[in-house]
């Protein structure tokens, strides 16, 4: 398990994934009650849920390493909700009157990344074991 490329991969995205509840995407005011105010993952329910999904998935998948069509779903599934994520964070941004993203939120896009890294890997394994039997 440990010794394929994709595991490291998604154990990558599930960190910076729980990390992203804590490092803000943007920070900026909102409102004339609320001076500064940073954009994270516990900001909202809906981002806070799409959040721990995606980190709770990326590292379910880790462990069906004997089932490469569910993980190959499952990875798919966890790279849509990122970006589901992306833009609940961007129309929430843009309720803000001033403000800048932060140079964390490059992390958001990491997570993204780190996914669609480990989903060739999966791809490739599949190739292999596909090209493997039919030399059987």
């Amino acid at each position: 398990m440990l010794q394929r490329i994709q595991t490291i991969w998604l154990l990558l995205a599930a960190v910076c994934a729980f990390a992203t509840l804590k490092l803000s995407f943007y920070a900026g005011t909102s409102s004339a009650a609320v001076p500064y105010e940073k954009l994270n993952g516990l900001s909202t329910i809906p981002i806070l849920i799409t959040t721990i999904a995606v980190g709770v998935l990326t590292l379910v998948t880790i462990f069906l390493y004997a089932n490469r069509p569910l993980q190959i779903k499952l990875c798919l599934l966890s790279g849509v909700l990122q970006v589901l994520l992306l833009v609940l964070l961007i129309s929430k941004s843009n309720k803000f009157t001033d403000g800048t993203f932060s140079l964390t939120s490059i992390i958001y896009a990491a997570v993204l990344i780190f996914i669609f890294l480990a989903f060739k890997g999966i791809k490739k394994d599949e190739r292999i074991v596909k090209e493997s039997n039919r030399l059987r």
